[in-house]
């Protein structure tokens, strides 16, 4: 297997790979020029965002700042609003939904490291790295479709959110939220059931 399908099989891979290290040179170069770009320049920033992104559907809104790896594992639906100073490490995919609205500072983390130093850390074998090399895997991320995730929330590698689920502001999402839940805290937990035509 390539580097690149290790990471997409959420294998432990090579970040350092010369592939890796294209995409994020050319996702850098484009992500500079988008978060220098005025309010009022949509349709630049249409431009740059779909030659960004794996995939984007139709009224997509992403403020800036915005900070992301590769840009290219990042798929959008329709109707999506990102607020400003948003970070996406987009390792492996992160899949949005339709009807979505992301808030400011929200960090999104398919990237992620073994816990045990042992399987973590690459001992120097000889070689001149810089930076230092630990392994590393990645994992999808999927945030269903009418999603709202409030303002800081951390969602970690492998985590699913699904249809109509809000999470509150701060929260930090460490594993599934099933649909129409409304999840908050660290870690997330549901709190109650939503959108079922009963509450009020």
């Amino acid at each position: 297997m390539t580097e690149l399908e290790k990471c997409l099989a959420g294998e432990c891979y090579n970040c350092h790979d010369r592939v890796f290290l294209e995409f994020k040179g050319h996702a850098r170069k484009l992500l500079k020029e988008y978060n220098t770009l005025a309010y009022e320049q949509k349709e630049e920033k249409k431009s740059i965002l779909n030659e960004l992104f794996g995939a984007m559907g139709t009224r997509v809104s992403v403020g800036t700042p915005f900070i992301f790896d590769y840009g290219r594992n990042i798929y959008i639906g329709n109707n999506v609003s990102i607020n400003m100073n948003c970070t996406f490490v987009d390792c492996n995919q992160i899949t949005i939904g339709d009807n979505v609205l992301i808030a400011s500072n929200v960090q999104l983390y398919t990237a992620t490291h073994p816990v045990e130093l042992s399987e973590r850390y690459i001992p120097d074998a000889g070689l001149e790295e810089e930076p230092p090399l630990f392994h590393t895997y990645a994992l999808p991320i999927k945030i269903g479709s009418g999603c709202w995730l409030g303002g800081g929330v951390i969602v970690l590698p492998g985590v699913t959110i699904g249809d109509g689920s809000v999470i509150g502001a701060g929260s930090v999402v460490t594993k599934d939220i099933p649909a129409n839940s409304l999840a908050v805290g660290n870690p997330c937990r549901v709190i109650r059931r939503i959108n079922t035509g009963t509450d009020r």
